[in-house]
């Protein structure tokens, strides 16, 4: 684990935040990941995620590339359906369920976006929820609700790794958080409010709709930015020495463009850096989710 005191030791080009970089986050991630796969292996199972892409989208293919590589290194099978972009909505469910009601499958994700004239929703909740890797099916929303195990929403609790690995005190702290989407403002509020040492948080969800949100954000120890609109958070709106982790993004073409302000490192005391933060402790909580359903599929 990266102490305080090394991490510390590194800056911003622009300002004196420390830099909360994901990748050893992922790291450590990865390497549990790849001593279960080593146990399950020794059982004679190999752990297997399965992948849907629908359509030619360059993105699209780009992701589930790096997520089939990732398989490859860590020792998980892949199997993969490309579905070309005029399929119907009745091909992709009957795609989802070939590998849902495969027993050597034991993790399944639909890569977002669908063309437009599929529903995306729709399909999402065809998966079977145990083998739903994104954490993001309605049955495994509710199980975060109420507290029960199950497949976390891989962003959220990429997130929350990324706090506990670089120190950052979150009990009893004021987390503000940008944004109220499904996929990441949501659950994130209900897993840093958790009483768990990693999180037992004071949350407050605001987002563009609110007036004077600033007014939340300025106030908040640990504030993540997830709203989506690219140069939202600006120095003024952070509390100086606050955490500030930069989840949300847009692109222009290839170009990132993240919510927060490269600027904001001035104010900050710790800050995710513009690439490399949340991204890569996403693809890793990915795998985590996929190694533990194999786990529970094969007791």
């Amino acid at each position: 684990m990266t102490t305080t005191r090394e991490s510390a030791e590194t800056h911003t080009t622009s300002g004196a935040a420390r830099l909360l970089p994901g990748a050893p986050v992922a790291d450590a991630i990865f390497a549990e990941v790849a001593a279960a796969v080593a146990r399950l292996r020794d059982r004679g199972i190999t752990p297997s995620l399965a992948t849907i892409l629908v359509g030619d989208d360059d993105a699209s293919a780009g992701y589930i590339g790096i997520k089939q590589r990732q398989a490859a290194a860590l020792g998980f099978a892949s199997p993969h359906v490309h579905l070309p972009a005029t399929v119907t909505q009745a091909d992709l469910h009957r795609a989802i369920a070939r590998f849902n009601t495969d027993p050597a499958v034991h993790g399944l994700l639909v890569q977002y976006p669908v063309p437009g004239h599929l529903d995306y929703d729709a399909a999402l909740q065809t998966i079977d929820p145990d083998k739903d890797v994104d954490g993001m099916h309605p049955l495994n929303m509710g199980r975060l609700a109420v507290g029960l195990p199950g497949p976390l929403p891989c962003t959220p609790a990429g997130i929350e790794a990324l706090l506990a690995h670089h120190e950052i005190p979150v009990a009893g702290r004021e987390v503000v958080i940008l944004g109220r989407g499904a996929t990441l403002g949501r659950p994130l509020a209900m897993l840093l409010a958790q009483k768990r040492p990693t999180a037992n948080a004071a949350v407050t969800v605001v987002h563009t709709g609110v007036p004077d949100w600033a007014r939340y954000t300025r106030r908040a120890d640990i504030l993540v930015a997830a709203a989506g609109v690219p140069g939202i958070v600006q120095p003024e709106h952070v509390k100086p020495g606050a955490v500030v982790i930069g989840a949300g993004v847009r692109y222009a073409g290839r170009r990132l463009l993240p919510d927060v302000d490269e600027a904001c490192a001035e104010v900050a005391g710790a800050i995710t850096p513009r690439v490399g933060g949340v991204g890569p402790t996403t693809v890793a909580m990915l795998f985590r989710n996929a190694v533990r359903a194999t786990e529970r599929a094969t007791r």
